[in-house]
Protein backbone atom coordinates (compact mmCIF):
# COMPACT_ATOMS: atom_id res chain seq x y z
CA UNK A 1 0.00 0.00 0.00
CA UNK A 2 1.04 3.50 -0.86
CA UNK A 3 0.14 6.76 0.43
CA UNK A 4 0.85 9.88 -1.19
CA UNK A 5 0.21 13.71 0.32
CA UNK A 6 0.40 16.76 -1.61
CA UNK A 7 1.42 20.10 -0.18
CA UNK A 8 2.15 23.29 -1.76
CA UNK A 9 -0.70 24.55 -3.36
CA UNK A 10 -1.79 28.22 -3.29
CA UNK A 11 -2.94 31.67 -4.71
CA UNK A 12 -0.44 33.09 -7.36
CA UNK A 13 -0.82 35.65 -9.41
CA UNK A 14 0.03 34.99 -13.26
CA UNK A 15 3.24 34.58 -14.03
CA UNK A 16 4.42 33.48 -10.58
CA UNK A 17 5.75 30.14 -9.34
CA UNK A 18 4.66 27.14 -7.04
CA UNK A 19 6.24 24.26 -6.02
CA UNK A 20 4.01 21.31 -5.27
CA UNK A 21 5.76 18.40 -3.33
CA UNK A 22 3.98 14.97 -2.79
CA UNK A 23 5.11 12.58 -0.12
CA UNK A 24 4.52 8.75 -0.49
CA UNK A 25 4.84 6.58 2.57
CA UNK A 26 6.40 2.97 2.48
CA UNK A 27 10.15 1.85 1.43
CA UNK A 28 9.66 1.20 -2.24
CA UNK A 29 9.19 4.66 -3.47
CA UNK A 30 12.57 4.44 -5.91
CA UNK A 31 10.48 1.75 -7.52
CA UNK A 32 7.54 3.90 -8.33
CA UNK A 33 6.45 5.52 -11.67
CA UNK A 34 5.07 8.89 -10.76
CA UNK A 35 2.47 11.37 -12.29
CA UNK A 36 0.70 14.73 -11.79
CA UNK A 37 -2.50 15.70 -13.28
CA UNK A 38 -5.03 18.10 -12.67
CA UNK A 39 -8.26 18.75 -12.78
CA UNK A 40 -10.23 22.23 -12.93
CA UNK A 41 -13.91 23.00 -12.48
CA UNK A 42 -16.72 21.04 -14.46
CA UNK A 43 -13.60 19.35 -16.27
CA UNK A 44 -12.28 16.20 -16.07
CA UNK A 45 -8.50 14.92 -14.78
CA UNK A 46 -6.18 15.25 -17.34
CA UNK A 47 -2.54 14.36 -17.11
CA UNK A 48 0.30 17.03 -16.77
CA UNK A 49 3.50 15.64 -16.07
CA UNK A 50 5.44 12.17 -15.18
CA UNK A 51 8.47 10.44 -14.12
CA UNK A 52 9.89 7.02 -14.41
CA UNK A 53 11.20 5.32 -11.59
CA UNK A 54 15.17 4.46 -13.16
CA UNK A 55 16.60 6.53 -15.11
CA UNK A 56 14.56 9.54 -14.59
CA UNK A 57 12.73 9.81 -17.88
CA UNK A 58 10.13 12.52 -18.02
CA UNK A 59 7.31 12.94 -19.61
CA UNK A 60 4.96 16.32 -20.15
CA UNK A 61 1.62 17.42 -21.43
CA UNK A 62 2.24 20.61 -24.36
CA UNK A 63 0.88 22.72 -22.62
CA UNK A 64 3.44 23.14 -19.71
CA UNK A 65 6.27 22.24 -21.67
CA UNK A 66 8.79 24.63 -20.79
CA UNK A 67 7.16 25.77 -17.70
CA UNK A 68 7.04 23.17 -15.29
CA UNK A 69 9.31 20.70 -13.58
CA UNK A 70 9.08 17.10 -12.61
CA UNK A 71 11.71 15.79 -10.28
CA UNK A 72 12.26 13.19 -7.46
CA UNK A 73 14.51 12.87 -4.64
CA UNK A 74 14.23 8.97 -3.42
CA UNK A 75 15.92 9.38 -0.09
CA UNK A 76 13.15 11.73 0.85
CA UNK A 77 10.15 9.62 -0.72
CA UNK A 78 9.43 13.12 -2.36
CA UNK A 79 8.20 14.02 -6.10
CA UNK A 80 7.58 17.31 -6.83
CA UNK A 81 6.56 19.76 -9.53
CA UNK A 82 7.86 23.46 -10.04
CA UNK A 83 5.64 25.18 -12.01
CA UNK A 84 7.19 28.30 -13.33
CA UNK A 85 5.21 31.32 -15.66
CA UNK A 86 2.18 29.99 -14.40
CA UNK A 87 -1.23 30.91 -16.25
CA UNK A 88 -4.78 31.75 -15.11
CA UNK A 89 -5.84 28.35 -17.07
CA UNK A 90 -3.22 26.39 -14.82
CA UNK A 91 -6.05 27.12 -12.01
CA UNK A 92 -7.02 23.20 -10.63
CA UNK A 93 -6.59 21.08 -8.27
CA UNK A 94 -3.64 19.26 -8.66
CA UNK A 95 -2.65 15.39 -7.50
CA UNK A 96 -0.10 12.87 -7.54
CA UNK A 97 -0.50 9.64 -8.77
CA UNK A 98 2.13 6.52 -8.88
CA UNK A 99 2.08 3.17 -9.37
CA UNK A 100 4.85 0.20 -9.59
CA UNK A 101 5.08 -0.36 -13.13
CA UNK A 102 7.33 0.72 -15.64
CA UNK A 103 6.39 3.76 -17.99
CA UNK A 104 8.37 1.80 -20.25
CA UNK A 105 5.03 -0.15 -20.41
CA UNK A 106 2.66 1.87 -19.79
CA UNK A 107 1.27 4.70 -20.81
CA UNK A 108 1.80 7.69 -18.10
CA UNK A 109 -0.52 9.84 -19.55
CA UNK A 110 -3.51 7.99 -18.60
CA UNK A 111 -5.81 8.11 -15.20
CA UNK A 112 -6.32 4.43 -15.68
CA UNK A 113 -2.54 3.52 -15.33
CA UNK A 114 -2.15 4.72 -11.90
CA UNK A 115 -3.02 2.86 -8.50
CA UNK A 116 -2.35 5.28 -6.34
CA UNK A 117 -3.66 8.12 -5.71
CA UNK A 118 -3.41 11.86 -3.02
CA UNK A 119 -5.95 13.98 -2.16
CA UNK A 120 -4.95 16.96 -4.15
CA UNK A 121 -4.03 20.44 -3.66
CA UNK A 122 -5.37 23.51 -4.93
CA UNK A 123 -3.68 25.87 -7.36
CA UNK A 124 -5.14 29.53 -8.14
CA UNK A 125 -3.86 31.61 -10.61
CA UNK A 126 -5.09 34.86 -10.71
CA UNK A 127 -4.80 37.12 -13.76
Amino acid sequence: QVQLVESGGGLVQAGGSLRLSCAASGRTFSSLSMGWFRQAPGKEREFVAAMSCCGGRTYYTESVKGRFTISRDNAKNTVYLQMNSLKPEDTAVYSCAADFRSLAVVDGTRVSTYAYWGQGTQVTVSS
